[in-house]
């Protein structure tokens, strides 16, 4: 069984629907925001992030992006993701590397501020220098995303949960959705998702 270390609001959020989505048992563990974290949840977690999967051979994975590659190839009967030798399958990975890399680190830098500047003033540069990253990488996503109903492939992925997760992030998400129709309409597909709404009661990544 997996064992699946989050928090309300975090990126658990597509790793916990990539477990349901599976119908993959998991015991959920809660880890509350602190600046002394347990010894032995660093262990498994050295940056005191979530979420941290614990796989079924009692090894431990960080990282949301790679967690959800990794279960998507575990449980390709639930059709997280293209199939290994699918020609979307490349897509899949080259968008969930893109927002790994340029999205999920500039919504950090933004709502962690201080983390990314040794001058106690310039924690307001720091956020609009974030805030100019992330719409310049929603912008790219909302043009790959015209004239399709998913990001990859013909069906719902875990790129696509993990794309409105990062949006439902954005610090002014009235001007998101007017700036990115695109991505609006994927996302209104997906609120009307009956496990992301289930998901949602817990996480509220968006207003119900």
């Amino acid at each position: 069984m997996y064992k699946l270390y989050t928090r309300p609001g975090s990126g658990g959020f597509v790793v916990e629907a990539a477990l349901a989505l599976a119908n993959a048992p998991f015991e959920q563990v809660d880890v509350p925001k602190s600046d002394r974290p347990d010894p032995a949840f660093l262990d498994i977690s050295p940056l005191n992030q979530v979420p941290v999967l614990t796989l079924p051979d009692g090894s431990s994975m960080t990282e949301s992006a790679a967690i959800c590659i990794l279960l998507a190839e575990r449980h390709p009967q639930a059709r997280l993701a293209p199939a290994v030798d699918a020609p979307a399958r490349a897509d899949f990975l080259r968008w969930m590397a893109f927002m790994s890399s340029v999205l999920y680190p500039a919504v950090l830098r933004f709502y962690y501020a201080h983390r990314y500047t040794t001058d106690a003033d310039g924690t307001k540069a720091v956020k609009q220098a974030a805030i100019a990253e992330m719409d310049r990488g929603f912008a790219v996503l909302d043009s790959a995303l015209k004239d399709r109903d998913w990001l990859v492939g013909d069906q719902m992925s875990l790129a696509d949960i993990y794309l409105v997760m990062l949006v439902a992030w954005h610090p002014d998400i009235d001007s998101a959705r007017a700036a990115w129709p695109d991505i609006e309409r994927l996302w209104a597909r997906l609120r009307d998702h009956p496990l992301l709404k289930a998901l949602n009661t817990s996480h509220k990544m968006w207003p119900g």
